[in-house]
């Protein structure tokens, strides 16, 4: 009986081995990263007690914030049953202090009505943010939506007139008013709004698995939602709507609520060096 056990224990441990081999991460591990995965077709993943979508193929994504913790772990119940963890470890990751000025003061600090709006044009973008659709059109990678001066970058600490905000969630591209923005990667429009309050015309793409990127600021929109759009389609046209000081581009990238830097998620790089 003992020679029984010990046998089952070694095939076990064997198959768990050969499960962890094909847990495959590829990204930048740090914060603000997004990790595309593979594992055995089949699998289960859970990150954060939640469960993760995988593929029929076994693709798999996982995102990590601004402050996401250095130490991070996924669990996986792979085809046989076997259940195992596999630790990540990130390196620690600095941020700039971004101050901006000349802002209407109704902007920095809304009255109730606005109040009322931005609630509004927040649930609209939640929604969106909640979408985990099966495509995988994020897997062709990501492209720069206009070329331009880096002005603001993912992290920052934001200082408003003078008064600290909540960080920059995106990358900021200064651009002439009128520059067409192109659509980062194919995807779904999934929100189309005209007028928010901080963010003027706005356009979202869902990417799937939960992957969504937004541009704001814009001067013309040439999408309309539900629409698919390919990889470097042209969505609409730089602005200085909503909250901006002058024509710029903001260009965000959530994995639903978890905002990600789309500098260390996008191909190639812009034709200026990126603000101090």
């Amino acid at each position: 009986m003992k020679i029984m056990i010990m046998a089952l224990m070694v095939f076990a441990y064997s198959n768990r081995v050969h499960a962890v081999d094909r847990a495959l991460l590829k990204g930048s591990l740090i914060p603000g990263s997004l990790i595309t995965g593979k594992v055995a077709p089949g699998s289960k993943i859970n990150f954060h007690k939640k469960t993760v979508r995988v593929s029929p193929d076994g693709t798999f994504i996982l995102g990590f914030g601004r402050n996401a913790k250095l130490t991070q772990s996924i669990e996986i119940l792979d085809p046989n049953g076997f259940t195992y963890t596999q630790n990540i470890k990130l390196k620690k990751r600095t941020y700039n202090i971004t101050r901006i000025d000349g802002l209407p003061g109704r902007k920095v600090t809304p009255n109730p009505k606005d109040v009322k709006r931005i609630k509004a044009n927040n649930a609209g973008i939640a929604r969106v943010r909640q979408l985990d659709t099966k495509t995988q059109n994020f897997l062709n990678g990501f492209q720069w939506p206009i070329l331009g001066r880096i002005s603001g970058v993912y992290g920052s600490q934001r200082v408003l007139n003078g008064k600290p905000r909540s960080p920059h969630n995106g990358v900021d591209i200064a651009a002439p008013k009128g520059s067409t923005v192109l659509a980062t990667a194919t995807g779904t429009i999934a929100l189309v709004h005209q007028d928010m309050f901080y963010s003027g015309k706005t356009v979202m793409i869902d990417h799937g698995h939960g992957l969504s990127s937004i541009y704001i600021h814009m001067s013309e929109i040439l999408v309309k939602k539900g629409q698919l759009v390919t990889k470097g389609e042209a969505i609409g046209a730089v602005g200085m709507t909503g909250r901006a000081t002058g024509p710029h581009l903001h260009w965000g990238i959530s994995l639903f609520r978890t905002h990600l830097d789309p500098m260390l998620i996008v191909t190639g790089k812009t034709n200026v060096k990126k603000a101090q």
